[in-house]
């Protein structure tokens, strides 16, 4: 194993602007500035020589700031960020984000679907157009979706398949309610497209925040890792919003627990080759 990726963390600060999505006491732990030189110790500590840095919110000068911070540093190697893919100039866009300070650091595009109403906004003729300027790019598209969406999620990864579309988070499984179906039928299916990968992220934060247990995880990690391999799954902290539930610590433990040690794939190999191969030029390839 010649290192550990943390494909997926955020950092916000809320000096700089709001983090409207941290509402109510039960998200009040995290209603504060997290930075990069907070969370190195913990990446260090934990063997982490690389990570991806992922957006946080719908606003454009974000991705430039994350560009810009990933420039500065030796740890964020690769940002996902965001741009508005339903507008008809996206290409040039991209293009704009490339050529800025950091802007070979861009390695995919997020959008919050989960928060869409549409359980088909994949599907939409503006969205489709977006996703073709993304594979056209060589860039990677990040699902952040929940279960009723993941057939749409399959459609869209079906129509586009040069365009690699990495799955955040297992798409949220209903862990604290100990339900498997539909989802796990819906990962399958997403899974059996070649050109689709997941994070085993932001597991403990779908289970009961003060009372989860490793075999509450275990059947959702283990329906991933059988569905998708090794080869296509990779481990994110999801920090800070895992710490709600978890020190930083305890989420690179457990996700070692579900793998079964140290997986070279899991813990490495998956994210280099999906997201880090892309760091400072144009690769298509999924």
């Amino acid at each position: 194993m010649t290192g550990v990726v943390d494909a997926h963390h955020h950092v916000w600060d809320l000096s700089v602007r709001d983090q409207d999505w941290i509402t109510g006491p039960e998200l009040a732990p995290i209603r504060r500035a997290f930075t990069l030189d907070e969370l190195t110790p913990e990446l260090r500590a934990a063997g982490v020589d690389a990570t991806v840095l992922v957006q946080t919110v719908t606003v454009a000068e974000e991705t430039p700031e994350f560009l810009a911070l990933a420039e500065r540093g030796d740890l964020v190697a690769g940002v996902v960020g965001w741009t508005d893919l339903t507008r008809p100039d996206v290409r040039d866009t991209l293009d704009r984000l490339r050529e800025l300070p950091g802007g070979r650091h861009l390695v995919g595009i997020r959008h919050q679907v989960q928060g869409e109403p549409d359980p088909e906004w994949l599907l939409r003729p503006d969205v489709r157009r977006g996703l073709a300027a993304l594979a056209d790019s060589g860039l990677v598209y990040d699902l952040v979706v929940l279960p009723h969406q993941l057939p749409a999620c399959a459609k869209a990864a079906a129509e586009h398949p040069e365009l690699a579309f990495v799955l955040d988070h297992l798409g949220k499984p209903p862990i604290a309610a100990h339900e498997l179906e539909p989802w796990r039928t819906r990962i399958r299916a997403l899974a059996a497209l070649p050109n689709t990968y997941c994070k085993l992220s932001g597991l403990v934060t779908e289970a009961d925040w003060a009372h989860w247990t490793l075999d509450d995880l275990r059947p959702y990690a283990d329906t991933a890792l059988d569905a998708f391999g090794p080869d296509r799954v990779m481990f994110g902290s999801d920090w800070p919003v895992c710490t709600l539930a978890a020190t930083y610590a305890q989420v690179v433990d457990t996700a070692r627990e579900l793998v079964g040690g140290n997986d070279p794939d899991v813990f490495d190999g998956t994210a280099r080759r999906v997201y880090l191969s892309r760091v400072g030029g144009r690769n298509s390839r999924t």
